[in-house]
């Protein structure tokens, strides 16, 4: 709330430089905020009685807008990549996911390993766990294990999550 849309009666003023002018009417309150040729601001409306600081409001949006955005700027959304691979994966193909994987913990993104078991090979996890396991090894330089590999279905999954940076 600005200058003329305040609804108060009265209200506790506060000057540009932070100093209290004490209760005053709506009216005086204005009068005081034209004189510094500033605007009226409603600060602490919940307050008895509401609290109202002469300051320039355009300048004082400027800023709040600002650091909303360098908010924003800093902020970063992971995503979670997935990695399919087989129980019988042969090794070249196993590289080729493992830097794909690499690629993907290196950007920042969490990695989901999955293996999914067809027909009867649903039987042999073991060999399955085997396969995540050497691929969450392959990975602990640069990743650590968010979730060990368990079952869910007909596929079992493995969550990696990037390290975090020691600073």
């Amino acid at each position: 709330m600005v200058n003329g849309s305040i609804r108060a009666r009265e209200m506790r003023v506060i000057d540009p430089e932070g100093e209290q002018l004490g209760v005053l009417s709506k009216k005086d309150a204005l009068d005081k905020a034209s004189e510094y040729e500033l605007d009226l601001v409603l600060v602490s409306p919940g307050a008895k009685p509401p609290v109202a600081r002469i300051m320039d409001y355009g300048k004082f949006r400027y800023q709040q807008q600002r650091k909303a955005r360098e908010q924003r700027k800093n902020q970063r959304t992971i995503q979670v990549k997935e990695i399919r691979l087989s129980p019988a994966i042969d090794d070249n193909d196993f590289n080729t996911k493992l830097r794909q994987g690499r690629k993907f913990i290196k950007k920042g993104d969490k990695v989901k390993v999955s293996i999914r078991f067809k027909g009867r090979a649903i039987t042999h996890k073991d060999l399955g766990r085997e396969v995540l396991e050497r691929f969450a090894d392959e990975m602990s330089d640069i990743a650590t294990v968010e979730q060990k590999p368990k079952m869910e279905g007909r596929s079992m999954q493995l969550m990696l999550a990037p390290k975090p940076e020691d600073k």
